[in-house]
């Protein structure tokens, strides 16, 4: 929480915090600052696009890349003005929080399984591998069974180390519901979930650390968010798709996982797609926020520049920047669907957007 904590310090610095009890009149006159926290996932994005938001408005926006489920606290205690999460809230989640939630996406990004080891390039990984390595059965890189599945590859006779999330992740929640999928053993001993009982391994916090502890340790393989991979320069495996070919990660096929049909609320997982140029360990991201939000003595002002941010997030100019980072913009219907639930939030019973 430290890194939440200076956020909101350096927030409050730039303008009224958000939920200042003082009043709850609509305060235009007053600076605007936006304050939110939570997955390390889509951080690289969201860094990216917040300033340029900043030097394009004027708008002091800050984040704190705590991980999904610091995230999802953070609003439920109302100290940001939106949380991020990479794993939708269930049912039973959205009913604890203290008033009903909506969810907007704003990218599509990839869970890869990066690896380290040295002068290994071009690992192929099939489901049954996946399940071998990350329940503990297959604990030597030259194994024969991924031995099998990579002909020419020289596999060193290594103890292999799983890195995974020591924080309540969502970045975990998109590779644990792809296993699920695809494993009967890990479903029915791990199963799906942001903070698990892990079978194996040693933990890390936030996308970045499992990216620096794979990188630092040799036979070390994890799962981490494609763009902090790539900016690690770790190698990372082609993986088996439901349709039998292997792919690699990129934007055409995380957007490839998008083309199914999507609920009205947004809530859905992309792993596992039956599409044949689909990566399987795909998702969304998203952020949420109260549907009504005159709350805590919270300004409209304060409101209606929180939804300003969000609806510019979500347009033509800010998803175009998605790729230069390695995420993949929302598909149109995304993008349709987040804009109509961004003008059903309203404040005390009136939609802030049109």
């Amino acid at each position: 929480m430290k890194n939440l904590l200076v956020v909101l310090l350096i927030a409050a610095m730039f303008g009224a915090c958000s939920n200042g009890k003082k009043s709850a009149a609509d305060s235009s006159d007053k600076a605007v600052s936006i304050a939110a926290a939570g997955a390390t996932f889509p951080m690289p994005y969201y860094n990216m696009v917040i300033k340029n938001y900043i030097k394009e408005k004027g708008v002091l926006v800050t984040y704190g890349g705590i991980g999904s489920g610091g995230g999802i606290k953070s609003l439920k205690d109302k100290v940001v003005d939106f949380g991020a999460t990479d794993a939708y809230l269930s049912d039973e989640k959205m009913a604890a929080m203290p008033s009903e939630i909506v969810h907007i996406p704003t990218c599509l990004g990839a869970v890869v399984i990066a690896y380290n080891l040295e002068g290994v390039e071009g690992l192929k990984l099939t489901n049954e591998l996946l399940e071998g390595i990350f329940m503990g059965d297959i604990t030597k890189w030259n194994d024969s069974k991924i031995a099998a599945n990579n002909e020419g590859l020289n596999l060193p006779d290594q103890e292999i180390t799983f890195v995974h999330r020591s924080d309540g992740s969502g970045t975990t929640y998109i590779f644990s519901d792809f296993m699920t999928k695809i494993s009967t053993k890990w479903a029915d001993a791990v199963g799906t979930g942001k903070s698990l009982q892990w079978p194996v391994g040693i933990g890390a916090k936030g996308n970045p650390g499992v990216a620096g502890t794979i990188k630092s340790t040799p036979g070390a393989i994890g799962y981490v968010g494609s763009e902090y991979a790539f900016a690690q320069k770790i190698s990372y495996a082609m993986l088996k798709n439901a349709a039998g070919n292997y792919i690699e990660p990129s934007i055409e096929s995380i957007s490839a996982a998008a083309q199914g049909a999507m609920p009205e609320d947004t809530r859905v997982m992309l792993t596992n797609s039956d599409d044949a140029n689909a990566y399987p360990i795909s998702g969304f991201t998203w952020l949420i926020l109260y549907k009504e939000q005159a709350y805590d003595g919270r300004s409209k002002a304060q409101a209606q520049g929180t939804l300003e941010f969000l609806d510019w997030l979500i347009s033509e100019g800010a998803q175009s920047q998605a790729s230069k980072v390695n995420y993949a913009p929302l598909p149109e219907k995304a993008v349709a669907q987040a804009k109509t639930i961004l003008r059903s939030v309203t404040y005390n019973g009136e939609a802030l957007l049109k």
